[in-house]
């Protein structure tokens, strides 16, 4: 089973995807045709935002190592990045066997009316995968692996259920969809209460710039493009030693601005694409179900929150947030971990919080910055963990994406600095007997609510 799924996994979301969806779009009666091109279309996107990802990290590591040097700001953390967690997920007993026992958890939930959310993102099955490999490295048991695995999948369901009509109404043609993700999720109670608190300031609320308003106010400064290049260029005059260097690095500076421009630009323009082959799924999924079910089945699609991380106010928020988080990283007391090749994660945060602040880009940005001070401790804290599992995969495969460098730690911004998987970790390995039953209890217990919700609709 191990190697089965690794191999499936293996082929990468921008081959699944298209396979997933060409396989269900025939199954819900559309032509195999359209089906074929839906699929790749979502495909062509993931294979885009992989590219446009790569060039930030690949363009922004050499830099940000350059002034790491510099500055002196090794910590003792080594930011292995997703690719990293998600083959220590996968590679673990817990991950061969993820996909379905989340596909089966799912269908139970959907028959019992506990949820409404048919979870079709399997490349986003990592991240329960990897919260359930390091709670069984840590406890040397597979049932509490699963535990683990289950609870954050669960609650993931009920959560994208909840955020599902806010993310419908913000975001255009999103009818029908929900975010499972459990990174995007796991944020989604915090913002909430700071989205709370913050309007409670008297006069904050007038502050409301969204990235339409930001573009009339600043004119070319408030416009992403220019926000990319202004941001690169500064990043790569901090990776020069002296003046007479600067001047020399002048075309390597621009080359990088440039870059990060692009990436901003590029990212709305490939994100188009999931939704032109995702619209044709959705509204024959809709039809279906009005028509075998009637309209009150109301069900919803899980897809990844990659769809919508080309909102202008993701894109502004994440490229002002990556400066200040390296720079808070090395400043705040007790932090070990540096992100660097988890950078790309950023844009993964914001999805669900827009909706909450209805794009408001100073509310936004201070919820990202609180969410990424309190993520950085938890990546620190996670670390031995992390190192723990990915050591032992590394022996065990000789994967070299999962090799920690001698004498650090190994974490990633990606998951390991949600609340939701520092809170179920250490539920479930700290406080033996009391943890698990209280995840149990709440899990139950808003299983319920939301049945609740559902037959009510």
């Amino acid at each position: 089973m191990e190697a089965v799924f690794s191999y499936i996994i293996g082929l990468g979301a921008a081959v699944m995807m298209p396979i997933i969806f060409t396989i269900l779009g025939v199954c819900i009666g559309i032509k195999f045709s359209k089906a074929l091109k839906s699929g790749l279309y979502v495909g062509v996107g993931f294979v885009g935002l992989s590219v446009i990802t790569g060039l930030l990290t690949d363009s922004l590591s050499p830099a940000l190592k350059q002034v790491v040097e510099i500055y002196d700001l090794n910590l003792g953390v080594f930011d292995m990045g997703w690719p990293a967690a998600a083959a220590v997920a996968y590679n673990t007993s817990v991950g061969a066997f993820i996909i379905p026992v989340c596909l089966a958890v799912n269908l139970v939930l959907l028959l019992t009316r506990c949820t409404r959310t048919v979870n079709i993102d399997l490349w986003n099955y990592w991240h329960f995968a990897f919260i359930g490999a390091v709670v069984f490295y840590t406890t040397d048991s597979i049932a509490w692996g699963f535990f683990a695995a289950i609870i954050c999948y669960v609650l993931t369901l009920i959560a994208a259920d909840y955020t599902a009509p806010m993310f419908q109404r913000f975001y255009d043609k999103m009818d029908g969809i929900s975010i499972p993700q459990p990174f995007c999720q796991g944020f989604v109670p915090f913002a909430l209460l700071i989205n709370k608190v913050l309007d409670l300031i008297p006069g904050f609320d007038k502050l409301n710039i969204d990235a339409e308003g930001m573009k009339k106010k600043f004119g070319l400064l408030g416009e992403p493009l220019f926000l990319g290049v202004l941001v690169g260029c500064g990043i790569g005059a901090l990776a020069c030693r002296s003046g007479e260097e600067l001047v020399d690095s002048i075309p390597s500076i621009l080359g990088l601005g440039i870059k990060m421009g692009a990436v901003m630009e590029l990212i709305p323009r490939i994100t188009s694409l999931f939704i032109e082959g995702l619209r044709p799924i959705s509204d024959a999924t809709r039809e279906m179900i009005a028509r075998k079910f009637g309209d009150k089945a109301n069900l919803y699609i899980g897809m990844s929150p990659a769809l919508v991380i080309g909102h202008p106010a993701t894109l502004v928020v994440s490229l002002l947030l990556i400066p200040v988080t390296l720079f808070l990283a090395v400043i705040l007391p007790g932090n070990m971990f540096l992100p660097l090749a988890s950078l790309a994660g950023m844009f993964y945060v914001f999805p669900l919080i827009l909706p909450i602040t209805r794009g408001n880009v100073l509310k936004t940005f201070l919820i990202g910055l609180i969410l990424m001070i309190v993520g950085l401790y938890f990546v620190t804290n996670l670390a031995p963990y992390f190192t723990s599992a990915a050591t032992d995969v590394f022996n065990r495969t000789q994967d070299k994406a999962v090799r920690i460098p001698d004498g650090f730690q190994g974490g990633a911004l990606d998951f390991a600095s949600s609340p939701l998987a520092w809170a179920i970790f250490h539920l479930t390995h700290s406080i033996r007997i009391v943890g698990p039953c209280l995840l149990v209890a709440s899990t139950a217990a808003l299983l319920w609510w939301n049945r609740r919700v559902i037959n009510r609709k």
